[in-house]
């Protein structure tokens, strides 16, 4: 074999072990082939040294390779990738007049978003979803070119896309230019891209139409969102549009509504008015928690809600967070910022007399009210909300209490998730983000605190890259809700910088002065959002301990009223939350009113019961009753609505 032979072979590392050679460069495609038929139909890209590619695209140099079909991981956002970019040619197919800017990837699907004058409509929608269909049976190749930057502008200026080339001009001067071309559709785009259009599943929807400001700026145009969900195939999009059908029944802003919990108006944006049944349910969560602090050695403060913009200055929150901070200058000239969060507060109660070893670990805790500027576009009921309270906490240890603090706080919070009836727990450690406070030695030593603290804590964790709070890594822990669906709350980080920018200290056994390790850590995350995710989760009807109304007392005829009013008050006396109801309807009537309204149990008294000194036990969902005596049925209520733990 000649040299320049020799050199043009391309050996291919498979994940089983083995090695193709080629005596040319390759192409995913052909791997794929050279393995099997089937795989070669079932390919969708290639993984070259572990960077995503095209199948088309040629392989140069010996490498590690592997093929990319439905049943890997990164199947399911390069489908959606894709029915972005059908979307965008359907659109441009259907309304020739419209320009295509940005199309990403999100969390169950996609969405793009165009500049026309004329809005779009539902029927419009309609008819791109049509179209998208077709382009997928026309089976269009998708092919990747490489373009010179100016000719690439040039391209677009002519095609009239203004947004695309105004794209290609703000790309680094380094990047290289790759534009898609998909039938007589061509757009930019990174890639990578399925072969051809057939290759997307017919498992996709689309959902709504939105508005967007051109690159998220109130200042720029304003567009028109077209959102859409994608799928693997047509059985995971039919399960997805019922978990969305569940998750509309479950929306916890109508709920509030329903069951009289809460509402927000113009003059308070983002900020919650709570009814009283609302205010029950709040006080019933945070008076669960606090008992539970309380129980594992946790101090409570309170913190002023407004303070002078140089302590958020030092802390390096004001760089960070102003645009988010509420803030307001006083006569005195003095600049004031509603406080986004709680920890340089905790800092300076940690720094007021002298602290010893002896003192840590040092478990600081508030249910701290806080005011952050969220953009009202992002407002969604309690889950985000501009004002809310955290049940925060911060614990002061040395480096040598990482370990056994992260072991108990992550035992306290499985507990605690579990009495509000969430099992299903996974766990991502979040590490360094691009802009971050403190330097890379920093950085390494408290990244590995964590990991070593999570080993410890028996955690298994998923990555997620370049989410850690600017000060230091965290771990992020998601739970699980009862239509499937994931929601990060609590968080545990590592910080060894604001310590220091804040000057806090501790005198070490040696008499020497030290920095504490600061641990933030959160359970809930904030009541407002977690009350949400625990109405959404039951659906309103919540568990007996936690119902904001936990019984009804409901008369069949009016002669027992004083009977019931007995029955209520012993109820009432035993601790439990409840209403008596001896309106003039039939009872069954009664029940149905009271079962809308989510009562978990309703009692129910006519002249029989009352003669035996007896009640009749409806729970909620059930269409049994129990005949329970009096007694009996106080003594079993009040057992069950006593909390957890």
């Amino acid at each position: 074999m000649s040299a320049e032979a020799q050199r043009a072979r391309v050996a291919i590392a498979l994940p089983d072990g083995s090695v193709r050679e080629f005596n040319a460069p390759a192409t995913g495609a052909d791997v794929a082939a050279a393995i099997g038929p089937g795989l070669a139909k079932a390919a969708l890209a290639v993984k070259v040294e572990g960077e995503l590619r095209d199948l088309k695209r040629e392989i140069g140099r010996d490498a590690a390779v592997e093929i990319v079909t439905a049943a890997s991981d990164e199947a399911l956002d390069l489908v959606r990738h894709d029915a972005a970019h059908v979307l965008a040619q359907a659109a441009k197919e259907l309304f020739p007049e419209v320009q295509v800017t940005i199309g990403p990837v999100i969390e169950d699907g996609f969405y793009y978003d165009f500049a026309r004058p004329e809005p779009f409509t539902p029927a419009d929608l309609e008819a791109m979803e049509e179209r998208m269909a077709e382009i997928v049976e026309r089976d269009e190749p998708i092919a990747r070119e490489v373009w010179d930057r100016a000719e690439a502008v040039a391209l677009f200026e002519a095609l009239g896309e203004t947004y695309k080339a105004e794209i290609v001009r703000d790309l680094p001067e380094a990047e290289t230019i790759t534009l898609y071309r998909q039938g007589d559709w061509i757009d930019l785009c990174r890639g990578p891209h399925l072969p051809s259009t057939g290759k997307l599943p017919r498992a996709f929807k689309l959902m709504k139409l939105a508005g967007a400001y051109w690159r998220g700026d109130s200042r720029n145009d304003m567009l028109q969102r077209v959102y859409g969900t994608a799928w693997l195939d047509g059985s995971q999009l039919r399960e997805h549009l019922t978990r969305l059908e569940e998750a509309g029944k479950r929306d916890h802003r109508r709920l509030g509504r329903e069951l009289d919990l809460f509402h927000f108006q113009d003059e308070a944006v983002g900020s919650a008015f709570w009814h009283p049944n609302g205010w029950r349910l709040y006080r019933t969560v945070q008076d669960y928690m606090r008992r539970r602090l309380d129980a594992e050695g946790y101090r409570e403060v309170n913190t002023p809600q407004m303070v002078d913009r140089t302590l958020w200055e030092a802390s390096g929150h004001w760089e960070k967070f102003r645009e988010n901070m509420f803030t307001a200058r006083t006569e005195d000239d003095r600049v004031w910022a509603m406080k986004p969060m709680n920890c340089p507060c905790h800092v300076e109660v940690f720094r007021r007399g002298v602290k010893s070893y002896r003192d840590l670990p040092l478990r600081m805790a508030e249910f701290g009210s806080c005011l952050r500027y969220e953009p009202s576009g992002a407002l969604h009921g309690l889950m985000r909300a501009r004002s809310f309270t955290q049940d925060d906490a911060h614990i002061f240890c040395t480096e040598d209490q990482i370990a056994s603090e992260t072991v108990r706080f992550c035992e306290l919070l499985a507990s605690i998730y579990g009495d509000f009836g969430f099992d299903d727990i996974t766990v991502k450690f979040a590490d360094r983000p691009e802009v971050r406070a403190g330097d890379d030695p920093v950085w390494d030593r408290s990244e590995d605190a964590l990991r070593d603290a999570a080993e410890a804590a028996g955690l298994a964790l998923a990555l997620n890259p370049g989410e850690g709070a600017f000060y230091g890594p965290k771990l992020e822990f998601v739970l699980r809700d009862a239509i499937g669906r994931d929601w990060q709350c609590g968080t545990l980080q590592v910080d060894f910088v604001l310590p220091e920018r804040l000057d806090a200290s501790y005198v070490a056994e040696s008499g020497e002065r030290r920095r504490p390790v600061m641990l933030h850590r959160a359970i809930l995350g904030s009541f407002e959002r977690f009350i949400a995710v625990l109405i959404e989760h039951y659906a309103g009807a919540f568990p007996l301990w936690l119902a904001p109304v936990q019984y009804a007392v409901a008369t069949v005829t009016n002669e027992v009223d004083d009977y019931a009013a007995r029955v209520h008050g012993m109820l009432a006396g035993a601790g439990l939350r409840g209403i008596l109801d001896t309106g003039a309807d039939k009872i069954g009537y009664k029940v149905r009113l009271h079962s809308t309204s989510k009562v978990p149990a309703l009692v129910a008294v006519g002249k029989r019961e009352a003669a035996e000194e007896s009640v009749s036990l409806r729970r909620l969902g059930s269409g049994d009753q129990q005949s329970l005596a009096l007694a009996d049925a106080i003594h079993k209520l009040a057992d069950e609505s006593r909390p957890p733990a």
